[in-house]
């Protein structure tokens, strides 16, 4: 059975490749086909709809795609419901595969069961042995990997728990690379953030063991820092409020540290979205500032030019600010100012509203004779000018046209600018 190309999704690789000579001589039965990924069953398995399909094949479409309907049939198909082994279908595709061996197909390996919830809480169990808790960490990512429904599974007797407790208590005996398993074994995890949330909403001693592993300096890490990153981002983002106002400078030394060195780009852009969620509050920003973030990201912005993170550097530094510490970072980076405006209508609407949201912040709060001579220098008074004629909204050409208006004084003179473009604006 099969159901048209724009029904399926992310087919899976295929099982076998043989030389095009011989697969015009091979006749695949029909019913040995997954009708999602068009390929022979590995692990066939019959849904309450009566259609058998590839184990994986189906478990991502329902618990990765997140569709809730049978591929074939269009009857609904709870993502609760059974999937049963069809273990004689598997012997025939096996037996099948053995006699076709001489035109290059290889024979399927009989597939493992899936783990049940005994087996779970035996390995997390496990875990509270020294000896066995390497061993076991392994297993369980390998085992997460291996199928959505071990995944759901270990998700649902606990394992992210147990993991995240692993992770604290490892960073307490400086085991690094027991963390870097614990990690790994997570990431196999995919946990959903409505159940990683009862874990991590308050507990400060995750943040701890994090920030220790982005600080620790022993040896080559930077994956394992990647990896912390990727996490801690995913933990930030559920924890609670009063959590989030109690985290320390190290914790934002930390993710200075990461910016500057730029371990990869998808841990700078976690890092950044965790500078993000934590900036919201004025003694994070504070703490942000003394870590030296803002320079990091003014330095980042000169060396990238991807359009999200050019909007999340610019969503920091417009909280960063404002507070006059944030400002007189800016003004007194020898970029600062010029990164801002070369950066409007060059990236995006939103980019253009966050850019002259911090030129305007500048020109209210901290706007020297330097301050204003600088603008005019790097051109940043003209892109105001030409924010005024772009198509842009109506609270950015607000913004544009309150700083143009309060130094137009300054700036009327200035060989630097058209003064019949200024005057347009008065």
């Amino acid at each position: 059975m099969y159901v048209s190309s724009s029904a399926v999704h992310r087919p899976v690789a295929p099982l076998f490749q043989p030389p095009l000579s011989s697969m015009d001589s091979i006749e695949v039965p029909q019913y040995y086909i997954c009708p999602i990924s068009l390929q022979i069953m590995k692990d066939p398995v019959t849904a309450i709809t009566g259609i058998t399909y590839d184990r994986e094949s189906i478990e991502r479409w329902l618990f990765i795609d997140n569709n809730m309907t049978c591929p074939v049939t269009k009857q609904p198909l709870p993502k609760d419901s059974d999937l049963t082994p069809n273990h004689s279908l598997r012997r025939l595709i096996q037996a099948w595969c053995t006699a076709n061996a001489s035109n290059g197909i290889d024979r399927i390996p009989t597939p493992r069961a899936p783990i049940d919830k005994p087996g779970v809480l035996q390995l997390l169990d496990n875990l509270l042995v020294p000896h066995l808790q390497l061993n076991s960490l392994k297993l369980i990512a390998a085992l997460a990997s291996e199928s959505e429904c071990n995944r759901r599974c270990m998700v649902q007797s606990g394992a992210t728990s147990s993991l995240i407790q692993s992770i604290i208590s490892c960073s307490n005996n400086n085991q690094i690379n027991l963390i870097e398993v614990a990690l790994s074994a997570i990431h196999s995890l995919r946990v959903p953030p409505e159940d990683l949330k009862p874990t991590v909403t308050d507990n400060h001693d995750l943040i701890e063991s994090l920030t220790w592993v982005l600080l620790h300096d022993s040896g080559d890490h930077c994956h394992i820092r990647s990896a912390t990153l990727v996490f801690l981002k995913s933990v930030i983002e559920v924890t609670s409020s009063s959590l989030r106002e109690r985290l320390k400078l190290d914790f934002f030394r930390a993710l200075t540290l990461a910016i500057r060195d730029r371990i990869s780009q998808q841990a700078t852009k976690a890092a950044l979205q965790v500078l993000w969620h934590a900036c919201s509050w004025g003694r994070n920003r504070t703490k942000i500032i003394e870590a030296g973030a803002l320079s990091e990201i003014i330095e980042l912005e000169l060396a990238f030019s991807d359009k999200r993170t050019t909007e999340l550097n610019l969503a920091i530094l417009d909280q960063l600010c404002a507070c006059a510490g944030g400002r007189a970072e800016l003004v007194g980076h020898a970029a600062g100012i010029a990164v801002i405006s070369k950066r409007i209508l060059r990236v995006s609407p939103v980019a253009d509203d966050r850019a002259v949201r911090i030129l305007s912040s500048v020109c209210r709060y901290s706007a020297t004779k330097e301050v204003l001579q600088e603008m005019l220098r790097v051109g940043a008074v003209s892109k105001l000018c030409f924010v005024l004629q772009a198509d842009c909204s109506s609270s950015v050409k607000g913004k544009a046209r309150w700083v143009l208006r309060s130094h137009s004084g300054v700036w009327k003179d200035s060989p630097c600018i058209n003064f019949q473009l200024l005057s347009w604006y008065p």
